[in-house]
């Protein structure tokens, strides 16, 4: 039986509900996963997020790989018992993390050499290796060892990466010895929608738990971005989970649901609350302005988080003035209830068959200003 199951789909567009089923739980879709890179969910604690009511988080495999090491994180019982999550966890495969340090990297049809962006030290990963350090860390879900392709890129380029991209996730499938954990292909192609199609044919003939859209959201114009979302998800099996990578902002969730996507992940959320801005339904609010001094209200009048529910805006800018550990904290809290929330609302639309409508309600209340 494949892990995903298809709930419900929209009569007027792709947006679409289902299940992932994982070993440490079964995850409603679509779905938003907070980042915790380093086996935290920065300036939050796992019992914050089930409270907010995040299903699934993430964690990045480059990093443990490096930082402590997945054998100590084996030896402690795997990264579920070692950060206390006990829902579902996925990994990323730390190919955008070499990507990201391509000064520091050397990439060869062997694998990733890179330079430890801490010592410097010269490290290794091959795909097998990739595959073997997410099996020691126990996540749920985990992902191929890909090639990220800059925006822009020459199609020879674009060519080069996607195809040592689907010959790494052959040798991934052949090295994936725990079966509980669920294996997901990436599908590269730049923004070449031919390339894209190839990838597919590609990837899924290998055959994965899953598949996701890599090198998004790398600097492309957001219709861009857009069309080869739309283009790919089309093309992918609709009995598959299908994720993009490292997206992103309230609308582009919005955007890509109702394209036919079902998982997303983005540091947006908790990076943008340690800087000070907060998401609300009316869009985004920046509490260090001074019209904020001396505010009374919640930082948004429609949210039930535990922040809108106890602290002012007032409070909430006064810390944030005063650098106050308690501002990342609060702040965080409210983000990622509101990112969490926004997909819940989703998935209630799309089981009422509503999308179109919820869509275009998002937007109309977004054109108000925050006030």
């Amino acid at each position: 039986m494949p892990p995903f199951t298809l709930k419900f789909q929209s009569t007027t567009c792709p947006a679409r509900c289902g299940e992932v089923k994982t070993a440490h739980g079964t995850i409603q879709t679509p779905i938003f996963m907070p980042v915790g890179t380093q086996a935290t969910v920065k300036a939050v604690t796992p019992e914050n997020l089930l409270d907010i009511g995040a299903q699934i988080i993430l964690a990045n495999t480059y990093h443990l790989f490096i930082r402590p090491g997945h054998e100590l994180i084996r030896n402690l019982g795997g990264l579920h018992s070692f950060m206390n999550w006990h829902k579902p966890i996925l990994t990323d495969s730390g190919g955008f993390q070499i990507y990201s340090l391509k000064e520091l990297a050397r990439i060869s049809e062997e694998g990733a050499t890179f330079k430890s962006h801490l010592d410097g030290a010269i490290l290794f990963l091959s795909p097998e290796d990739a595959v073997g350090v997410q099996e020691a860390l126990g996540s749920d879900i985990m992902m191929c060892l890909d090639t990220c392709i800059s925006y822009p890129a020459t199609r020879q380029e674009a060519e080069e990466s996607t195809a040592l991209t689907a010959r790494w996730a052959q040798r991934c499938r052949a090295a994936h010895r725990q079966r509980e954990q669920l294996l997901f292909g990436i599908i590269q192609g730049g923004m070449y929608p031919d390339l894209r199609a190839r990838a597919v044919e590609d990837i899924v003939s290998v055959g994965f738990d899953g598949y996701a859209l890599g090198g998004l959201s790398v600097g492309e114009p957001r219709e861009v971005m857009y069309d080869m979302t739309a283009q790919t998800a089309a093309l992918l099996p609709d009995d598959s989970a299908k994720y993009v990578m490292g997206v992103g902002t309230p609308e582009d969730l919005v955007e890509c649901v109702y394209r036919g996507i079902d998982m997303f992940d983005c540091v947006m959320p908790t990076r943008n609350a340690r800087n000070g801005m907060l998401f609300t339904s009316k869009g985004r609010l920046v509490i260090k302005n001074a019209r904020y001094y001396n505010d009374a209200d919640p930082v948004d009048e429609k949210c039930d988080c535990y922040t809108c529910r106890n602290y002012s805006r007032a409070y909430l800018r006064h810390l944030y003035m005063a650098r106050e550990i308690l501002s990342s904290h609060l702040n965080t809290i409210h983000n990622l209830h509101y990112f969490v929330h926004l997909m819940s609302d989703m998935r209630q639309a799309i089981v009422r068959d509503r999308f179109e409508e919820f869509r275009k309600e998002f937007y109309f209340i977004r054109e108000q200003e925050v006030p």
